[in-house]
């Protein structure tokens, strides 16, 4: 038993070249956890494989490495494979091999970098190695991204969440504050007086603004995988939860977890303060996360539960599954998000998806663009099947 674990680790050494020397001496396969330990190396150390991590360049330059969103996976899995001390060194030489440390260390060069979302997610699962003179540069780095998304979303999510909660149900109660306008006119064309050239409306139609009372208002639930592989979609997720936070008409929660819970519902009024609250990498009990979350359930018809994750449960998978279904028959909107990203088909747990779905809960990855459409179709209780067809043509 000694020797065979002997050659294992030499192996891992070694790396995937020294299979034909290892061959001879009968070597002895990786067990599960040491083949997952081999390709986190291999992604830093090898230059062979998946194309390689690093530029060659010994940390010369950036060149392309830190644009790659597979470096912030491996960073992220490297925690969960080996202890701490060597999780360090892994870093400083991912770091070097990616050419990261020439930006991290230098403000000057990443003040003048182009502003790139995978290069974001990987500085921020090695924020804690940022020196001192530096922390304002990345910061505002991750600023001109965070902006950037803001730009891009904030305007079509208020509008969709406006449209779906606040002007859904109409009142007998007279309000001119409340007056729906286009209802009214719409439904008073036929009694248009050509003498006086205006329409003169037979009935008025008003909001219902006891809709938006606190008693009212929906809890919008926002459930984040923080392990290395969901850095990207972390980023767009801060932004939008800050978003849907500053929404009076909405109850909203942030957490963030992998096998540890962080509530972030506090760091909402900053989205770069809340990625900053976020830590990167670790492993992934999904099922702690969801039992944190359902205390926030007040009246679950008027709850939406956001799980984004790529569903790879480190923790009791059958518990996991039984409680997401005991939420969905309860009356929550459940909606697992495997990512929340513009690549394509993200990499995720496909049976434990299938899984999910089989209760009636659309699990599936959204670019950020189509997510003000997804919270008003949901908000209005619209069925998701048709939409996320519509997702899954284009990925094709």
């Amino acid at each position: 038993m000694e020797h065979t674990q002997e050659l294992q680790r030499w192996r891992l050494i070694l790396g995937q070249e020294s299979d034909k020397r290892l061959s001879g001496m009968n070597m002895p396969a990786l067990s599960d956890e040491q083949d997952l330990m081999d390709k986190a190396l291999a992604a830093i150390y090898n230059k062979s494989e998946m194309g390689g991590f690093g530029s060659g360049s010994g940390g010369s330059g950036a060149g392309h490495g830190p644009s790659n969103p597979q470096i912030s996976r491996w960073l992220g899995d490297v925690r969960t494979l080996f202890d701490k001390e060597l999780v360090k060194v892994i870093q400083n030489d991912a770091m070097n091999r990616c050419g990261l440390k020439q930006l991290i260390f230098e403000p000057e060069l990443l003040e003048n970098t182009e502003p790139d979302i995978n290069l974001a997610s990987t500085i921020l699962t090695l924020k804690e190695m940022i020196p001192k003179r530096s922390k304002d540069s990345v910061r505002a780095f991750i600023r001109k991204i965070v902006e950037d998304i803001n730009r891009l979303l904030e305007q079509d999510i208020r509008r969709a969440v406006t449209a779906a909660v606040n002007k859904r149900a109409h009142s007998p109660i007279p309000s001119a504050a409340a007056l729906d306008y286009k209802m009214t006119i719409s439904r008073n064309m036929k009694h248009y007086s050509p003498t006086l050239k205006t329409i003169v409306p037979e009935h008025f139609y008003f909001f219902d603004r006891t809709s938006t009372t606190a008693a009212n208002k929906w809890t919008v639930i926002l459930d984040i995988d923080q392990s290395g592989s969901m850095g990207e979609s972390v980023i767009y997720s801060s932004v939008i939860s800050c978003i849907l936070a500053s929404m009076s008409a909405l109850k909203t929660r942030i957490v963030a977890f992998d096998t540890n819970i962080v509530d972030l519902t506090e760091k909402s009024d900053d989205p770069v303060d809340l990625l900053y609250g976020f830590q990167l990498g670790g492993g992934t009990d999904i099922d702690k996360s969801v039992i944190y979350c359902q205390q926030f359930i007040e009246n679950p018809k008027k709850t939406l539960f956001f799980l984004i994750s790529d569903l790879m449960e480190g923790g009791n998978r059958a518990a996991f599954v039984r409680r997401m279904e005991e939420m969905k028959a309860s009356g929550v909107t459940v909606v697992c998000l495997l990512a929340l990203a513009d690549r394509g088909k993200p990499y995720c747990d496909e049976q434990m998806a299938q899984k999910l779905s089989g209760f009636g809960i659309p699990c599936f990855a959204c670019t950020p663009q189509k997510l003000p459409e997804l919270l008003e179709r949901v908000l209005k209780g619209q069925e998701l099947t048709d939409f996320v067809k519509s997702l899954e043509g284009k990925k094709k």
